[in-house]
């Protein structure tokens, strides 16, 4: 520059609207952050050398008339409006500042876009600003929230909050808002209890929530509502709210609501308690001592400065020049202010305030470089047209002075960090923001999220975590089940189906325990099932061994009394050989039940069905030799040649291995197609895998059973024709009894034992051998032994010769 001093002007239009102190207050640390980096920058040496930069300020407001006017004045230098003409020869601005509301931005972006003049805007990041076809020459310095809805979301996990109220604007950035947040809940199952749009009403404007609003909010037994949008259209209703509802909600603010403005005139903040994301920045350090530093000796100029100090510190003041006099309190400070009126860190937008002054200034450090190496000796201006500092504005990227990352192009910005802010204001006059978490969208998933729970101070009427669900959760053991025509955050906790178990809070569905495992009473843990089988030490087991024993004993002392009493007409009666028979079969058949109790095996398994079928032919064959013996006896008065035959034969007695054979073939394909194979009953008894037999065929062995009840039919139908044949010894009746005994058994076991599973399955099959055996022994030879050991005068021939016809 070889000496050359030029300035440079920059326009920053802060919006000063608001009547209220507070946005005085926000409005006025703008103004201090601008005249901060101006100052900066002018001291650096490495910044624009031998440069300085200058401003102009102005206030803008709601009207859009004025707006557009202020604006045409900062263009052509004229307070009156003179379009198309400019009347600085030197000295132009380089860009214009805009500040945070982006209708603000937008009115005056539309002008400027005319005449290419560069245009920062540090308000909230908005979408409609991005569109490079209406806004060509406006540049955002606030980052894209694109992952806050995410982030909200997971705060609202973290906390176990899955039925919230959403309050947010009626325009374009709350229908976008809706839909992103409305994306990022049901992912995470989180649920909308109200969505309220708050019109969108200048600041300016005065708007009262309907009494619809109001009770919607206050009557939802959503205990958390999250605030979605710019303080700018929503702080004068969401305040009023607030007010109403006197801190019974836990508010979750976005990053573009300044904390600062958070407050009402009750002695408790209604916002005491809320979270909010804000944007992490590391402090410029260098700020608070400028804040602290900056009094009305050091910049006499500003007037609204001498206002404060003659209100809260007692100066003397002038009001025709609005000038400080004296008598002010020593080492006066803004620092001193109540911090309900004055915060001291640097907000968000002042920050990006900063930002933007940087940006320009180095872009303009950049142009002045280009032009020194085109034009080494060159004298002329850095800066003669505006549209010349595009392309470096657009491509700037700096290290600020708190060492953060600056890019003004969207489309290259990282995702911005976040800060949870926790606001302590109790009483008001004491507040208090505590960093107590971190989202960081860059992070492992799973770790996005960090939180301090023990530092977060909830609203007055919390004095634990406060709960915000629309249903209970369900305990272990139990799992949600649906409300029809709600959403899924609402459900009623159903018990777990009998085996099936949930062992975590709020399961969508219960887990079936393995099949060698069952569910506990409370169904939320699965425990190993024990094996068992129907045993000696069981008390069925035991019961029915004794049975069987005490059946073996007694038909052995049966057949011994007729071996001893052999002799006797009643023994000799009805075919001696065949009564041993019979007995000896039914003193097996009596052991054969112990084949079925005890841990089975492959060889017990098949013994069980073989030995029992097998067994039982012997005796009911048996029986129907008998019974065909005493029919051949008795029933025919002139035996013809066939009968003498089959008398003198004892052709009957071949029934017996006849009968046998055919069972033993069915066995043999009952044995080569499907034998019967060890299996396990993981069902039938809770906490228990029964170790059965499985019958294998089915088929054959029903066609075992069928065959058996058979014979059983004929020996019955036999020995019922032959019930009334005139002989003493006559035992035509108690076959006939037997067999009905045994059919009855038999046809009654069928029904239930398809009907029981486990060790009853093979108990009532033992019971079944036990009474059909018991039948045949009890009905044929009890009344004989009766006879033989009681009524001996009974058991002569005499008696049997005058007994007969």
């Amino acid at each position: 520059m070889r000496g050359l001093c030029t300035a440079l002007k920059i326009v920053p239009f802060i919006n000063n609207y608001n009547p209220s102190l507070r946005y005085k207050m926000r409005s006025y640390q703008f103004y201090l952050a601008f005249i901060f980096a101006i100052e900066e920058i002018n001291r650096n040496m490495h910044i624009l050398p031998n440069t300085s930069l200058g401003f102009h300020l102005y206030n803008m407001y709601s009207n859009e008339g004025t707006t557009l006017r202020e604006a045409l004045a900062c263009l052509t230098g004229f307070e009156k409006i003179c379009p198309n003409y400019e009347c600085r020869s030197k000295k132009k601005p380089a860009a214009l500042l805009t500040g945070t509301s982006w209708t603000t931005s937008a009115i005056i972006g539309r002008l400027l876009n005319l005449y290419k003049y560069p245009q920062l805007t540090f308000g909230p990041f908005d979408t409609i600003l991005s569109d490079r076809s209406q806004f060509s020459s406006l540049y955002q310095t606030a980052p894209r929230d694109t992952s806050l809805s995410h982030g909200i979301v997971l705060l609202m996990v973290h906390f176990s909050w899955t039925w919230v109220g959403l309050v947010l604007m009626d325009d374009h950035t709350g229908v976008d808002s809706l839909s992103e947040l409305r994306q990022e809940m049901d992912r995470h199952r989180v649920c909308l209890a109200f969505v309220e749009m708050i019109p969108d009403i200048p600041i300016t404007s005065y708007y009262e929530p309907s009494i619809t609003t109001h009770e919607k909010i206050e009557k939802s037994p959503a205990n958390v509502v999250i605030i979605y949008g710019d303080h700018e259209s929503l702080h004068g209703a969401i305040t009023i709210i607030a007010a109403q509802l006197l801190n019974t909600k836990v508010w979750v603010l976005n990053s573009q609501w300044d904390e600062t403005s958070l407050t009402t005139s009750l002695i408790f903040d209604t916002f005491h308690g809320s979270l909010i994301f804000a944007h992490h920045n590391i402090e410029v350090s260098e700020f608070r001592k400028f804040i602290q530093t900056y009094n009305p000796s050091k910049y006499p100029e500003d007037y609204f400065l001498a206002k404060f100090w003659n209100t809260y510190f007692n100066c003397s003041f002038s009001v025709p020049d609005c000038k400080i006099l004296g008598n002010c309190l020593p080492n006066a400070s803004l620092e001193m202010l109540p911090k309900n009126i004055w915060e001291m860190d640097m907000s968000e937008e002042s920050y990006n305030l900063y930002n933007s002054v940087y940006a320009v200034a180095y872009s303009l450090h950049e142009m002045a470089l280009q032009e020194i190496q085109i034009n080494p000796h060159g004298y002329g201006e850095i800066y003669n047209f505006p549209w010349e500092l595009h392309p470096f504005i657009k491509n700037i990227q700096y290290k600020n002075g708190a060492g953060n990352i600056v890019c003004l192009d969207s489309q290259r910005e990282l995702d911005a960090e976040y800060d949870i802010i926790n606001i302590w204001n109790f009483p008001e006059s004491l507040r208090r923001k505590m960093k107590v978490g971190t989202f960081s969208p860059k992070a492992p998933e799973g770790q996005e999220l960090h939180l301090s729970d023990h530092m977060i101070q909830w609203a007055i009427r919390f004095t634990e975590l406060p709960r915000s669900v629309c249903s209970e959760s369900c305990v272990p053991g139990f799992r949600k089940s649906p409300q029809e025509g709600k959403p899924v955050c609402c459900y009623d906790c159903t018990p777990c189906p009998d085996n099936e178990i949930s062992n975590e809070t709020n399961m969508d569905h219960c887990v079936r325990c393995p099949e060698n495992n069952y569910a506990n009473t409370e169904q939320n843990h699965c425990l190993q099932k024990s094996v068992t089988f129907l045993s000696y030490e069981d008390p069925l087991g035991m019961a029915l061994t004794c049975l069987s024993l005490g059946f073996f004993a007694l038909t052995a002392g049966v057949l011994g009394v007729f071996v001893k009493y052999h002799h006797t007409p009643i023994v000799k009666a009805n075919n001696q050989a065949l009564t041993y028979i019979l007995l000896i079969t039914l003193t097996f058949c009596f052991l054969c039940p112990l084949l079925f109790i005890g841990h089975p095996n492959t060889a017990t398994c098949v013994l069980q069905q073989s030995s029992f079928g097998v067994l039982f032919t012997v005796a009911l064959s048996t029986v129907l030799a008998k019974t065909i013996t005493v029919v051949l006896a008795f029933k025919v008065t002139f035996p013809g040649r066939l009968i003498r035959w089959i008398m003198i034969s004892r052709a009957p007695n071949f029934i017996i291995p006849v009968c046998t054979l055919i069972q033993i073939l069915l066995y043999g394909i009952w044995m080569s197609s499907s034998p019967p194979y060890i299996d396990s009953d993981a069902y039938s008894e809770h906490g228990h895998i029964i170790i059965i037999c499985n019958k294998g065929s089915t088929i054959t062995f029903h066609s075992v059973l069928a065959y058996l009840c058979c014979m059983a039919l004929g020996s019955y139908t036999v020995a019922y024709l032959s019930r009334n044949l005139p002989d003493t010894f006559n035992e035509a009746k108690f076959i006939t009894f037997s067999m009905l005994v045994f059919f009855s058994v038999w046809v009654t076991f069928l029904p239930v034992y398809h009907s029981t599973k486990g060790k009853l399955m093979v108990a009532m099959e033992v019971f079944s051998i036990l009474a059909s055996s018991a039948g045949l022994l009890c009905c044929i030879f009890l009344p004989k032994c009766y006879i033989i050991l009681f009524r001996r005068q009974r058991n002569v021939l005499y008696d049997a010769r005058n007994k007969a016809p």
